[in-house]
């Protein structure tokens, strides 16, 4: 579980910025679920989707994401899961295969984050940020989510990773533009089984 604590290049929370904003979102409150809700309330509303609001510039560091002000999903669950370890809840990202188009091919990765509740065990959330179609809310042990698995081919994909995967990293950073993530979005993912 020490893994899922880890500060690391991506999930950077012991940056002061960080470490401010997650004892910001804290307040008082030393229940781990209210700590977790206030942080994923906070990243879903206040953090801008890179694509829905056609931002940039392209973030994928934690503490980038939080100067900028946005982020494709990767991203602003990237800044869920720096929040959360700064506060010492254990944390991690997810992801799923979904079509990109909503009609089957061709898929696209999608990032989640989850946090460990004492309660509740793993639980998934999405922090992309809701629009019309899109309702991710903080229901434990309830999974509410912005997309579900509705159509073949589509997939949650199994585990928790304490780091983000590479593939997501290195578009992240090689792009200049969203217009040019939303091109490039990832389609397979190398040894994982959908």
């Amino acid at each position: 579980m020490e893994k899922y604590l880890k500060s690391t290049e991506v999930i950077d929370w012991k940056h002061p910025a960080i470490l401010d904003k997650a004892k910001g979102l804290a307040g008082d409150d030393k229940k781990t679920g209210a700590i977790v809700k206030n942080c994923f309330e906070w990243v879903r509303d206040e953090i801008k989707h890179s694509y829905d609001f056609s931002l940039n510039p392209v973030t994928c560091k934690s503490s980038d994401v939080l100067k900028h002000g946005t982020g494709f999903c990767f991203s602003k669950s990237h800044l869920l899961v720096a929040l959360l370890r700064a506060q010492s809840i254990h944390a991690g990202l997810c992801y799923q295969k979904l079509s990109r188009d909503d009609n089957g091919p061709p898929y696209t990765l999608h990032g989640l984050a989850a946090a460990f509740l004492p309660e509740t065990g793993w639980y998934r959330m999405d922090p992309r940020g809701n629009r019309k179609g899109i309702n991710a809310q903080f229901l434990p042990p309830i999974e509410q989510i912005a997309f579900n698995i509705r159509l073949d081919g589509e997939a949650d994909i199994p585990g928790i990773w304490s780091d983000p995967l590479p593939i997501v990293v290195d578009l992240l950073n090689s792009s200049k533009t969203y217009k040019h993530v939303w091109e490039k979005l990832p389609q397979t993912v190398k040894n994982i089984n959908f």
